[in-house]
């Protein structure tokens, strides 16, 4: 029985990818290295890599990367004082499924830029709880997000879902034996995502195919919100 569901953020929750890419674009471009979108789609949401492992390549030190690291961040979040706004249908579904289910938000993003974020969408304060890159050691694809998401809910992974929008956020849910429902983004669409338990076209697709879990028991009968 579906007791618990975790959610992405970025792509899934709010449309802040483009302007991670864009903040990425604009700090690379300073040191004469081009990041074309389909590149960064590859390594970032695809690899999970960061695309900083272009000036690597290029033969930049680990101090100058690192300085590079902290000027994208800072570029990133002066995007994001601009303002973020939910995806379509967002707060609707999240109102709809949490009298159902547990939920809390996995997320790769720094706390800071969490904040930034959520500071007008009212979002963070529908879920049980909110975990960001400070409370893990390794980040998505690695399993330890959706890991330490399983300890703080108390559930068993067979008793909950992830939603995501991107392959690394698959491979952790995986990874960390739960199934996972896709809802790709602009930017992920055309990407593969193999092993994927639903991948559903926009969020109030991905609401009716979780109420039918919710609300069919396994023999197949129906059963009202009443009988949760």
């Amino acid at each position: 029985m579906l007791k618990g569901i975790f959610w992405d953020n970025d792509g899934v929750l709010v449309d802040t990818e483009p302007l991670y890419f864009q903040a990425m674009r604009d700090t690379l471009s300073k040191i004469g290295i081009a990041l074309p979108l389909g590149l960064y789609a590859r390594i970032t949401l695809e690899e999970g890599r960061s695309s900083l492992c272009l000036a690597r390549k290029a033969g930049f030190s680990k101090r100058e990367i690192e300085r590079l690291r902290d000027a994208k961040n800072i570029r990133y979040g002066k995007l994001l004082e601009t303002g973020v706004r939910p995806l379509p249908g967002v707060p609707e579904a999240v109102a709809a499924l949490r009298p159902h289910v547990a939920m809390a938000i996995v997320t790769s993003s720094r706390r800071d830029h969490f904040e930034l974020i959520h500071r007008h969408t009212g979002l963070p304060q529908q879920f049980d709880f909110v975990l960001t890159r400070e409370n893990f050691h390794q980040t998505k694809p690695h399993p330890e997000p959706y890991l330490k998401a399983l300890d703080r809910s108390g559930l068993h992974p067979s008793e909950c879902l992830v939603i995501e929008d991107t392959r690394r956020g698959l491979e952790a849910a995986q990874a960390a034996g739960m199934r996972c429902l896709v809802i790709p983004s602009v930017l992920t669409r055309n990407a593969p995502f193999p092993g994927a338990w639903k991948i559903v076209p926009d969020i109030a697709s991905a609401v009716k195919v979780i109420e039918a879990e919710l609300f069919t028991t396994p023999a197949g009968e129906a059963m009202g919100p009443s009988n949760l």
